[in-house]
């Protein structure tokens, strides 16, 4: 083990922003472990480690275990052994790990492998690298053998020891810390592991003073694996009371403290020229010294101009950047030097988590090493993925008991995470804490914006991690946000975010859907219950907690009868919204709909004159004159309660806020007299009662920015690969309201892909299967075709769909027949994980799916992951769709000025999953035959990156793959 870990090694370990007090007790910690003794803790603990033939428990199998007994003198016992599985190894595996089937050929079977291990491991505590894995592939194992009842996972360990490392892997903490190497093979690994152990339980000692008691103590009740690593750590440290308030004084001080100008305030910017951009991204220039192999490429340099001419001149762009163009870094040259020049801040708002990572973790860091005096930048995201530190506090000092369905010690688990990151930590959110959320109830560790207690909160402004990192956010240069944090912002009259007049909004084709989203007024089941269920009454919840507080208070006879008052409302409330509801699942009965499962009904002028309505508005009335009712009642006590508890009012005011905007959104929706919303109901058929929605959306989205934000801002970058309709901008502009701002304040830019398509990339159209309006006749072609497709490219076949229905029935049709074939068909089925189809996929290089709209954009799977397409049926939206209804009704031509260019985007961005670097190949198969039997289809076939499309008969699709295949491997 190393004596210190470099700090160069360190610094880039580490998240950015960690203060130095922090990356130095990292850099030292292996030279501190050393000559620490943790007694017990490192005393007969089995350190374990296996190898399986995948990473599925269901669907794969153990080839190899390994475990050691770790003492104070190191490994003093060890067991090793190959396991034989039912299966041959996969190959991938065998190159993973070196571990072949001859190796495995003559080892004991899982049972007797693990009937071993038992015998070995004797009851004592296991500690293991991700130990859920290891555990469930041991555990699975048939015999009924118990090998221990204490598992510890020092990955979760991990994040509480270490919170500000980049990464928890355990090949890159031994490393860090010159440990034994990891090398995919359970004994190397093991060896790991037993010096990384030393590591954690001296960087544990690290946190502040009082902290590791609190947690030892906290809920007591819950058996928790942790528990005694915290209680005889802390038996060894000062016993002082922790203060969660002075550790964030001390990891924020130093932090900067001068705010940017707001651009307002400037005559104009201060801009480098277009020759001093094209010399940063010249051989030797800027963007040079960032990449050990940078090569120079014209639409790149291109687009960095544009961007700063439109920086310059306070104007507005439309930039269509093909794949490879390299935009992120296009952008961000200019985009800095305006902020830096001009001592403002500029800011850069991502549709996908992806993206935003790739730029805060990834080039932003590259250009802060580059450029003169560094970047300053932060990522803000919204308020329900930072912790609420009041909420944290009261959680872990609370006697109740933990609220989840699941294991509360994950709950405690998730407490240790965010105190050790609170407290390392100038600012952060949840996401990469590793948290396990469907065990921890989000509600209990968050909060949301108008819940927020605010100046009732110890830790507001600064110390707060949300608050804090708006205020750190205007003293940056860059501030990296998501579109719906954006939007909201605006609905919330810029009170979220601090005032950015330069934008760059990436992945700009999702805009007007996610503005429409961010403002859409919903009035849902399954919020209501969870508003009442929060309020409670007499003896539960908000309510009943209230009450027994103040029974006794001097003045507890005003508080009883407050909360008894506010009780009987609530209860009122309540049931006037379950008929409503019930109400509304009646009325979706009166109207015909070709839904599948969950209707989406749009409520126009025909559905309000009918009879079914009739009985529905009273009902929607009488609920909104309960909700009313019930506020009041709320509000009242909330005022009341301010006065000898103000924290404890906040508890009671959000539920009250929350009341009186369920009332004025039923109102809105029940009298839809608001020509600016499309209204809609949406009832799940497969459910006899809950789900339902009533919404409103914003019909016209430009027209709404154009009005409340394009104002505002003195420049707009929109960049994507997928903006123009045959080379036309017209609709995206529309859409985003360039198109009502005066003349000459945008332009619009098609940058081609430095990518050759042409060569990389085939697209079939199949011309000639029934039209899909055909529905029998089409499905059974369709799975012909795709049979065909699966079988010539040998699977890493995507096919995606539109509708559920016909997903499901050609999955049930095909998935039998490939599988006879050897290839492996995975379906987004209801309540499957779209991630874990995204992983699986990704990492089973043969395998395919059949997917929805989740997988329609922002999926990457690079090489001989996906080799193929399918889009079986053009996207257009659903002609009882709400928002194309509402559209129809007003405008003549809606269709092709609305259905049609989305449509065509979305197949644009659908082919954008084949090509995702410079080496890739791959084939669109487009299976819908209105693509030459219809006019529109040229618009589809002329906006794709390749112009070069091959039309035949689905029958000889088949034969043409093999070929195409045979000549670009």
């Amino acid at each position: 083990m190393a004596d210190q870990t470099p700090r160069a090694a360190m610094d880039e370990a580490v998240l950015p922003g960690t203060p130095d007090f922090v990356i130095e007790a990292y850099r030292t910690l292996a030279e501190r472990a050393r000559e620490m003794d943790f007694g017990l803790l490192e005393e007969d603990v089995i350190i374990l480690d296996t190898e399986t033939t995948g990473l599925s428990v269901r669907d794969n199998e153990l080839i190899e275990i390994s475990a050691a007994v770790l003492s104070r003198q190191g490994i003093t016992e060890r067991f090793d052994t190959f396991v034989h599985p039912t299966g041959p190894i996969p190959e991938e595996i065998v190159a993973l790990t070196g571990i072949t089937n001859a190796d495995v050929a003559h080892a004991p079977s899982a049972r007797e492998a693990v009937a071993q291990l038992a015998d070995f491991v004797g009851g004592r505590p296991v500690v293991a690298h991700n130990a859920t894995f290891d555990r469930s592939f041991i555990e699975a194992v048939k015999g009924d053998v118990a090998v221990s009842d204490l598992w510890i996972d020092s990955l979760a360990l991990s994040r509480i020891a270490l919170p500000r490392l980049i990464s928890h892997k355990l090949s890159s903490m031994a490393e860090l810390f010159g440990c034994a190497s990891v090398s995919h093979r359970a004994t190397d690994d093991v060896d790991a592991l037993a010096g990384v152990w030393h590591i954690l339980l001296a960087a544990l000692c690290d946190l502040p003073a009082g902290l590791l008691r609190l947690l030892a103590d906290s809920h007591p009740d819950v058996p928790w694996a942790y528990r005694p690593i915290f209680s005889a750590l802390a038996q060894n440290l000062p016993d002082e009371p922790f203060s969660l308030r002075a550790a964030r004084v001390r990891v924020l001080d130093g932090e900067p403290g001068e705010e940017r100008f707001d651009a307002d305030e400037l005559v104009g910017l201060s801009m480098p020229s277009r020759e001093d951009i094209e010399r940063d991204f010249a051989p030797g220039g800027l963007v040079d010294t960032m990449y050990e192999a940078y090569e120079p490429r014209a639409e790149q340099v291109e687009m960095a101009c544009e961007v700063r001419d439109a920086l310059a001149t306070g104007t507005h762009r439309a930039i269509e950047a093909g794949t490879g163009v390299g935009k992120s870094v296009a952008y961000l040259v200019p985009l800095i030097e305006a902020a830096k020049r001009n001592h403002i801040t500029v800011g850069v708002a991502t549709k996908s988590n992806n993206l935003a990572d790739q730029l805060m973790y990834h080039e932003l860091p590259r250009l802060a090493g580059v450029m003169d005096g560094g970047v300053s930048f932060c990522a803000l995201k919204g308020f329900d993925h930072y912790p609420c530190l009041r909420k944290l506090e009261r959680l872990a000092r609370s006697t109740s008991e933990i609220k989840t369905d699941r294991d509360p010690a994950d709950t405690l688990t998730a407490i240790a995470v965010i105190y050790a990151f609170a407290c390392q930590s100038p600012s952060g959110d949840l996401d990469a804490l590793g948290i396990r959320w469907k065990s921890v109830n989000r509600a209990d560790l968050t909060t949301g914006s108008r819940e927020c207690a605010r100046r009732l909160c110890p830790f507001f402004p600064d110390a707060c991690l949300v608050h804090g990192a708006r205020r750190r956010a205007a003293r940056s240069d860059v501030v990296v946000t998501n579109h719906s944090l954006l939007f909201r912002n605006v609905a919330a009259e810029g009170k979220i975010l601090p005032p950015i007049r330069h934008w760059v909004v990436d992945e700009a084709h999702s805009v007007e859907r996610e503005a429409r989203k961010q403002w859409a007024i919903t009035v849902a089941a399954d919020d209501v219950r969870t508003v009442f269920e929060r309020l409670g009454g007499d003896d539960a919840g908000v309510l009943g907690s209230v009450r027994r507080e103040f029974a006794h208070h001097e003045a507890g006879t005003l508080y009883l009868g407050l909360c008894a008052r506010a009780s009987a409302c609530a209860n009122r409330a309540s049931r006037a919204m379950a008929d409503m509801f019930d109400a509304a699942r009646d009325l979706s009965r009166t109207v015909r709909s070709g839904g599948y499962d969950q209707l989406n009904i749009w409520i126009g002028e025909e559905l309000r004159a009918s009879d079914g309505w009739s009985v529905f508005l009273p009902v929607a009335l009488g609920a909104v004159d309960a909700l009313e009712e019930a506020g009041k009642a709320l509000q009242a006590l909330a005022e009341t309660v301010s006065q000898d508890a103000p924290e404890r009012a906040a508890d009671i005011a959000d539920p009250a806020r929350q009341l009186r905007e369920l009332k004025d959104g039923l109102a809105l929706i029940a009298r839809g007299e608001d020509d600016r919303y499309v209204y809609s109901l949406q009832v799940n058929r497969r459910m006899r009662a809950g789900g339902e929605v009533l919404t409103a959306e914003r019909l016209d989205i430009g027209a709404a920015l154009a009005e409340q934000w394009l104002p505002e801002l003195h420049t707009a970058i929109f960049t994507s690969a997928t903006l123009s309709v045959s080379g036309d901008f017209k609709h995206f502009e529309h859409a985003v309201g360039l198109d009502r701002l005066p003349a000459r304040s945008s332009q619009a830019l098609h940058l081609d892909s430095s990518y050759d398509f042409d060569a990389n990339m085939s697209v079939v159209v199949a011309s000639d299967l029934p039209d899909p309006r055909n529905r029998d006749a089409y499905i059974d072609a369709l799975e012909g075709l795709i049979f065909d497709v699966h079988v010539a490219m040998g699977g890493s076949v995507l096919t995606l769909f539109t509708n559920r229905r016909d997903m499901e029935e050609l999955y049930e049709r095909l998935q039998p027949r490939l599988a006879a074939r050897g290839l492996e068909l995975a379906c987004q089925l209801r309540m499957s994980s779209a991630r874990r189809l995204r992983d699986h996929f990704i990492q089973e290089r043969t395998s395919s799916l059949f997917a929805l709209k989740a997988f329609w954009e922002g999926f990457d799977a690079s090489g001989e992951t996906l080799r193929c397409v399918i889009i079986p049926k053009l996207p257009f939206a659903s002609p009882t769709d709400p928002l194309a209804c509402e559209r129809s009704q007003r405008e003549d031509r809606a269709w092709a000025r609305y259905s049609l260019p989305d449509a065509v985007l979305e197949v644009k961005q659908a082919a954008g999953r084949l090509i995702r670097s410079s080496s890739d190949t791959g084939v669109l198969v487009l299976a819908d035959s209105r693509l030459v039997s219809k006019g529109y289809g040229k618009k589809f076939l002329s906006s794709l990156p390749t112009q070069a499309y091959q039309r035949m008969d689905a029958r000889q699709v088949g034969r043409y793959l093999e070929l195409w295949r045979a000549s670009h491997e």
